[in-house]
């Protein structure tokens, strides 16, 4: 098992492998048919070993053709969500110089109104839906990269990173380093062929990809698609048998809220593993999900660079804490220049490592050191028993007076407050110095200096932020994941009468 199409090859044919958006269901086998007939579609349109395959998807059984008839190909698979906008999907699809689009009309409105704007015509049809493609494209840009015969230099698939603290960038990955995940990931969550893996993080993006599909793939397992997510239908995907779960704790504050408005517990009767990745767990809102699941949170760590396993917390020893578990079996990570408290920048090396950005060498370079470690970015530190916390971005750390203030803190403080939502804290330099701003959703009724009392009941004075702006609602990713760049841009009218106001 060396590429990314053959990670099912060892599933029982008879076995169910997706239960797709629309609930039709199809087996190993017929997943396999799909393939060959996609692959061989693809193959006469003119897409060859080395293109760019984009799809233009949200969560069915179509997108998961596509991304095995990509790797059957010897194509980099381009996942790219389709509620993305037309300026977005086509900066991606000029810097990749991608050869051809597949898209998921049945599962996704937006996918079909892009394949409208592209000019995408029927190629044929699968058992799942239509095979709409746009191309081939010969543009400036577009030829073949080379295929290496090695699984670990042959590029699988070319994500584009959210750029949630920068600019988008393509990372490279290999067959070696989603092959390894793959398994990695089955094994960490104990997945069999029994399980039914609720598959609503999105596939376009490296969590749901690989850490969700190509891990259910690997342990021959069925795969519940959700083109998106609501609480609503992952209840009842719960209620039908739903027993893993990975997501991001948005989702988790989502289906709490929309329990508490039923006013019943779950109907989950086959559900033993839930976990958290991709954001930040606060520690009350861990509380909360595990008294109403009666089963352990799991934590875990990992980046698109990454593939994006780098540790997770262990099934045989859950933790009470929000650390983010223990460092995966063949990854070494170590803290660069470490403070008085042990924190500094993440380092991480190991199969999991991408090959690299595409077509941008200078970042690569920086990026990657030259022994093999990658510079996550992230400011991390390692207990002697070799627990893994994330303290939060390199680029997020604010220097107040001095001080180095890390805003997963002051996020955790906030959101024990029994009335705020959710909460992300950023800083901004001012003259001399750099202040505070916490950003908040919450019930009505709660004040800005209610908040503020709360914090300085418990946390020492210069981590309460100078404003505390509570909003309707944050700019976020596909993901959920809260978009923190975006912030000051976002509310600049607000923080603008709060500026004049302390004049």
């Amino acid at each position: 098992m060396t590429r990314i199409h053959e990670l099912a090859d060892g599933a029982a044919p008879e076995a169910t492998a997706i239960v797709d958006h629309d609930g039709a269901v199809y087996s190993y086998a017929a997943l396999n048919d799909m393939v060959t007939q996609m692959a061989e579609t693809l193959a006469a349109l003119g897409l060859r070993a080395g293109d760019r395959l984009m799809i233009l998807s949200e969560n069915c059984a179509t997108y998961v053709t596509a991304l095995l008839a990509a790797s059957r190909l010897g194509a980099w698979a381009l996942p790219v969500n389709a509620r993305q906008s037309e300026d977005e999907i086509a900066a991606i699809r000029a810097h990749a110089g991608v050869r051809a689009v597949v898209f998921t009309p049945e599962a996704s409105a937006p996918s079909r109104a892009h394949a409208e704007a592209l000019g995408a015509t029927s190629r044929g049809r699968l058992a799942c839906g239509d095979i709409l493609v746009a191309g081939p494209f010969d543009e400036a840009g577009t030829a073949p990269e080379p295929t290496p015969a090695d699984p670990a230099e042959q590029v699988a698939a070319l994500i584009y990173t959210t750029g949630t603290t920068s600019a988008p960038k393509g990372v490279m990955l290999t067959h070696s380093n989603l092959v390894w995940n793959a398994r990695v990931s089955a094994e960490l969550r104990r997945i069999t062929a029994d399980d039914i893996v609720v598959g609503v993080l999105p596939g376009t993006h490296i969590f749901g990809f690989a850490s969700v599909i190509l891990a259910t793939l690997a342990a021959g397992s069925t795969l519940r698609l959700l083109p998106r997510f609501s609480a609503e239908a992952v209840l009842d995907v719960f209620a039908d048998g739903g027993s893993v779960m990975p997501a991001v704790p948005q989702m988790y504050q989502a289906i709490l809220a929309e329990l508490a408005r039923r006013g019943t517990p779950p109907d989950a009767p086959r559900l033993r593993y839930i976990s958290s990745g991709g954001a930040p767990l606060d520690p009350e809102w861990k509380e909360r999900i595990e008294a109403t699941f009666g089963i352990p949170l799991q934590n875990g760590y990992g980046l698109t660079e990454t593939s994006p396993g780098v540790s997770g917390t262990r099934l045989d020893n859950p933790r009470q804490d929000t650390s983010v578990g223990e460092i995966l079996e063949d990854v070494e990570c170590l803290i660069d220049a470490p403070d008085e408290n042990g924190v500094g920048e993440l380092l991480i090396r190991g199969p999991n490592v991408m090959k690299g950005y595409f077509r941008n060498p200078e970042a690569t370079a920086q990026a990657i050191r030259p022994d093999g470690y990658f510079r996550s970015g992230d400011l991390a530190r390692i207990d002697p028993d070799g627990t893994l916390w994330i303290m939060g971005r390199k680029k997020e750390l604010i220097i107040r007076s001095g001080f180095n203030i890390y805003p997963p803190e002051i996020e955790a403080m906030l959101t024990r407050h029994p009335d705020v939502h959710q909460t992300a804290v950023v800083g901004r330099p001012v003259p001399g110095n750099e202040e505070i701003l916490a950003f908040v959703t919450a019930k009505p009724g709660v004040t800005e200096d209610d908040l503020k009392a709360f914090l300085h009941e418990h946390l020492v004075g210069y981590k309460v932020p100078q404003h505390i702006l509570i909003i309707d609602r944050f700019p976020v990713a596909a993901t959920g994941k809260i978009l923190k760049h975006k912030l000051t841009d976002a509310f600049a009218p607000l923080l603008a009468e709060r500026d004049a106001a302390a004049c």
